[in-house]
Formats: C-alpha cells, structure tokens, sequence
C-alpha cells in the first residue's frame, strides 16, 4: 500500500531493489529514516516532500524515524553545494534542532507507540568514534574512485571548487548513521532527496559488507516549479513551515499563487485529497482554475498551521483580493503624510493582472502633488484612506494609521528607495 500510494502520487524518484523493498513492507510493519542537519531553525517548504512521504509511511502502520545531524551538522553535507557551509556551535545545533522538531510534529506523531515516530541525534554515537577503529573498520569499505564520481564531489572539482578533507568525509558519516541506525532501532530504509542518492548507496552497501544487512534506499524528487524555479524559495525569501518565521497567511498565499501547471503535482504530493478528486480539480480551466488553487492553499495551510489558520488566511485573501476591504492578517506599510514623504506609487506585474506597490522617498515633492512626478507616466497616486492589497508577503496599505511593516523587508523587496 506505501509504495503503491506514493508511486501514484509522485513521490518516487529512485529506489533500490523495488519489488523486494515491496515485499518487506507486505511483510509487517518496516522502520525508516530521513535526516536533516541542524542548519537552520526551521525547514522550509523544499524539505516537505520528505515530510509528507514520512507522513504517509507512518499511516500506512510504518515506523518512522527523525533523524537529527547535530553530529554531522559541524561538517556540513558538500551536496549541492559550491562552498563549504558556516560551521555552527554547540549551543546554535540544540537550537536548531528543537525547532525542526517543532516543525516535524505538526505532520507525524511522537510516542511509544508501535508506529509512533521517534527523534534521535546522531551526535550520539559520532562524537564517541575513534579515528583509527573508524579507518579500519568502515573507512576500508570506501573506494576513493568511487567517492570521486559522486555528484557532490566531482561537480566541486570540475569547477575548481575548493572541497575540504572535512565535507569529503560526509558520505561516509552519513553511511554509517544508516548502519548505525539498523543496528539500534532495525532501520531498514533509508529515505532522501535524489541529491542524497549517492549517500544513500553508500550506506546500502555498508550495511551489507560491514554486517550482512539488507537495506534499502528510496529518494523523493527534487521540485522545482513548471518555470524552473527552485521549490521553497520566494521573491520574499524561504517559504518556512513555522509561524514565527512565516505567517500562516503568507504560507496560504504562497500556495494559492501556485503556476497553472502545478496544481495538480502539488495536490498530489501536499494535500492528502483522494486521486480522483485531484483528478476533477485539475481538468478546471481559466478562472475556474484559481478554486482548485484555493483548495490548495486551504489543506496545504490546515496541514501545517491548522484548519482554523487556513480557514482565516483564506478569509483574509478574500477581504483583500476579492471584497475589497482589510483584514489584521495582513502584512501593512505604514505611510508618512510629511512634506517630504515616502512616496507609495501602484504598479502592475507583466500581465497587467495584479497591483504592486514601490516605495519611493522624493525631496521637494509633497503628498498635493502628482504621484508621477514620483514615478513615472504609469504612476497612481495613493490616497490615505485607499487600501491597496500587494502580492504575497507583499504590503497592504491601508492609509495613515497602518501598522508598521518592517523597513529591511522593504529594502530587499524594492531596493534602497534613495537609488530610485
């Protein structure tokens, strides 16, 4: 059922051994893992297709377990990668990793139970390895050659790139974590994103030369949208999975803005909705197509946030975007009525279908006079009390009294204002 139900859903980009990995999980019930270094405080959306198969492997009756780099964190995984990540502290890795904790239990359960999910840190056991014991005993099961044609490290040296002695022991760190793993808790399958594939072999057949083990090894795709944009990445910034970095708007928004030719992919792999039902929304055309992006946004926010969070984005958007009014919700700039004001001009995108808002400082310039002396020939002048509603995660503005929007927000989307 696991792998019948992620392969119809597009969770599977590779895997070792299918159809015997397939008459395992017939068996009985089958441990695995997924790992995520300490690098940051939260995940974003990029890491979800991880989540959301874990998820899924966990209500097929599956154990799953949160494997947590606070060992191989002070390294730093060289995949993807063209420089050495910034090595973190002690005290920033148990930081971090209560916070991608946090993330975690919001789409799988904790417990004792037979199928509950459990955290561990692999700190654990790599902070008491030897060196020479290492060497001898796994390191002899490494071929250099090998290790060379891994994408992580061949892309770094074709381009010149340095590529420390410390990141090329990664694959070997991570292979043993596997290792360790099965011998700990009976983990047999091991689940990554397709850059993670190498490792995930590696870890494979260490198993099976250091022990006699039969593992396995599963990887997600790698999303990007239908332009070619990396998933998890916004005009804004990450698209994070907690609300003290993203708000639950910002994260409904983030959905509904979906291209045209996601919505169905995206259903599929960040909603629970039945195949069927996806199948129907998807064949929606036009206008009509923006309700199933709705349908997105709402499940995928109630997922992550709560279903009362993702009734109230969608409200919010409505207010905005559809009636015309103002919602708290919503991120706002507040507007200066000096002589010598910040000046707010509308713009539209490329298709002329959405207002945006730049802001602009003019000298000598009051709030009487016309917005185009400011802007240019397309300009539109910004009453006080007009409330114009931006992109996601963009402002609204909602005339004199509106809250205040952080001024370095304004500065990364538009630019210094002065430079205008």
């Amino acid at each position: 059922m696991f792998l019948s139900t992620a392969l119809e859903r597009g969770f599977i980009h590779q895997c070792i051994d299918l159809e015997t990995l397939d008459a395992r999980l017939q068996d009985g019930r089958v441990t695995a893992y997924i790992g995520y270094d300490c690098t940051a405080d939260s995940l974003h959306v990029g890491s979800l297709v991880g989540i959301m198969l874990l998820r899924l492997f966990q209500k097929c009756g599956h154990k799953p377990i949160v494997l947590m780099g606070g060992g191989t964190t002070r390294i730093g995984d060289p995949s993807g990668k063209d420089e050495a990540r910034r090595l973190l502290d002690d005290a920033e890795i148990t930081r971090n990793m209560a916070g991608i904790r946090e993330v975690f239990a919001k789409f799988i359960q904790f417990g004792d139970g037979a199928s509950d999910a459990i955290m561990v840190n692999n700190a654990d056991w790599l902070d008491e390895l030897r060196y020479i014991p290492l060497l001898r005993d796994i390191g002899r099961h490494f071929s250099v050659n090998r290790m060379l044609t891994q994408d992580s490290v061949k892309l770094r040296l074709e381009r010149d790139q340095s590529l420390s002695f410390l990141e090329f022991n990664y694959p070997i760190l991570q292979a043993y974590d596997f290792v360790e793993l099965a011998r700990r808790f009976g983990c047999e399958l091991q689940i990554g994103g397709s850059d993670q594939w190498g490792n995930i072999v590696g870890g494979v057949e260490l198993g099976r030369r250091s022990g006699g083990r039969t593992l396995f090894g599963l990887t997600t795709p790698l999303i990007a949208t239908a332009s070619g944009a990396k998933m998890g990445k916004s005009v804004g910034g990450a698209i994070w999975l907690n609300e003290e970095k993203l708000s639950p708007y910002e994260y409904w928004q983030f959905w509904r803005n979906t291209e045209d030719a996601d919505v169905g992919r995206f259903l599929r792999l960040f909603t629970e909705l039945p195949i069927d039902e996806i199948v129907k929304l998807e064949q929606l055309e036009g206008s009509e197509l923006n309700e199933a992006k709705k349908v997105l946004a709402n499940h995928a926010t109630e997922l992550c946030h709560s279903k009362q969070a993702a009734i109230a984005a969608a409200e919010s958007a409505r207010a905005a975007f559809e009636v015309g009014g103002f919602a708290p919700e919503l991120p706002t700039v507040a507007v200066s009525r000096d002589a010598n004001a910040t000046r707010l001009c509308a713009r539209s995108d490329s298709l002329g279908t959405r207002r945006f808002l730049d802001l602009w400082r003019v000298p000598e310039v009051g709030l009487e006079q016309p917005a185009q002396k400011a802007r240019g020939k397309r300009a539109q002048r910004i009453y006080p009390d007009l409330r114009i509603g931006g992109r996601s995660g963009g402002p609204v503005v909602r005339g004199e009294q509106a809250l205040s929007f952080a001024a370095e927000q304004q500065r990364a989307e538009y630019g210094n204002v002065a430079d205008h």
